[in-house]
């Protein structure tokens, strides 16, 4: 049984919906942790999204919402911020001249600056993250692998009685996996050899934790999986971690933040929406994907 990473695709147009999220928050776009990112700076960005009519033209082809793009953006800010914190607590650098290594690779900035909804140094930002971020997965991927017990459901509620069940443990909870077409136990996961995998909900919750998600949109199958191990020590084939693109390094490396986020909390003003850790961004009320339930304390 194969878990398929978690569906993350943000679409962009329109503009900030009025109105704020209480007295807190008035002024503030989402708190994290104690940092607090200003409404201002999101409007900042939005503006300048705006004005590139190509780009907007395109992405409302791709079917962008109103509220994607600010949800976009805010979304930015928090990941820039949780990255800097792990940058600085692991001593990850980066620089100037590898930022513009990347830019150059990827054909140059008037080039990406004609088809993405960003300014120079959001750009330049942007790229400086995702440095950031793969770096981060690198330095864990080899050696990371987590084990889960995996039943299927067919529905968000059947998915939510099995959460709770799992979790709770006991008779009910081993009963579970009576049928081995729809459940399996002690699911090992490789990092270096199941990125995919790697970027999902699955590898950035602690040990005990029930977590019940849609893989795909598109298909009616639930998980939930109740990760029973996690292992940071493991001997990963070189191949296959020389084999894992940028772009996954990337994903890995936000996935990577779930417990810093976790621990320091992540408070969006209603206006944007609400964060949803399994698909690490921020989305409206009604589109969370999943539910995560806290290890049974002993």
């Amino acid at each position: 049984m194969q878990v398929g990473r978690v569906a993350a695709a943000v679409a962009v147009i329109g503009a900030v919906i009025s109105g704020c999220g209480g007295p807190s928050q008035a002024g503030t776009a989402v708190f994290v942790g104690d940092n607090a990112i200003p409404i201002e700076s999101v409007q900042s960005q939005l503006d300048t999204a705006l004005a590139k009519k190509d780009v907007m033209a395109q992405i409302t082809a791709q079917g962008g919402s109103t509220a994607g793009l600010a949800r976009s953006i805010v979304t930015r800010a928090v990941v820039h911020d949780l990255l800097a914190r792990r940058a600085a607590d692991e001593g990850i650098v980066v620089t100037d001249a590898q930022v513009d290594a990347r830019i150059a690779e990827s054909g140059g900035a008037d080039a990406l600056l004609g088809r993405l909804p960003y300014d120079l140094p959001m750009l330049r930002q942007r790229v400086h993250d995702d440095l950031i971020a793969a770096q981060l997965a690198q330095r864990e991927v080899g050696g990371l692998v987590v084990t889960a017990d995996l039943v299927a459901a067919t529905s968000r509620d059947a998915a939510d009685a099995t959460a709770a069940t799992l979790q709770a443990g006991g008779a009910q909870a081993d009963a579970l996996f009576t049928d081995q077409r729809t459940s399996v136990r002690g699911q090992p996961f490789d990092a270096a050899s199941s990125p995919e995998e790697a970027s999902t909900v699955l590898f950035g919750v602690p040990v005990g934790t029930v977590v019940a998600f849609q893989p795909s949109p598109d298909q009616s199958t639930w998980i939930v999986a109740r990760v029973t191990d996690r292992r940071t020590n493991a001997t990963a084939d070189p191949a296959a971690v020389s084999s894992i693109s940028q772009t996954q390094l990337v994903a890995i490396g936000q996935r990577l933040l779930q417990p810093t986020a976790e621990q320091i909390g992540i408070r969006v003003n209603p206006r944007y929406g609400v964060w949803d850790p399994i698909q690490m961004q921020i989305v409206g009320e009604d589109q969370q994907v999943g539910t995560i339930l806290p290890p049974v304390a002993s």
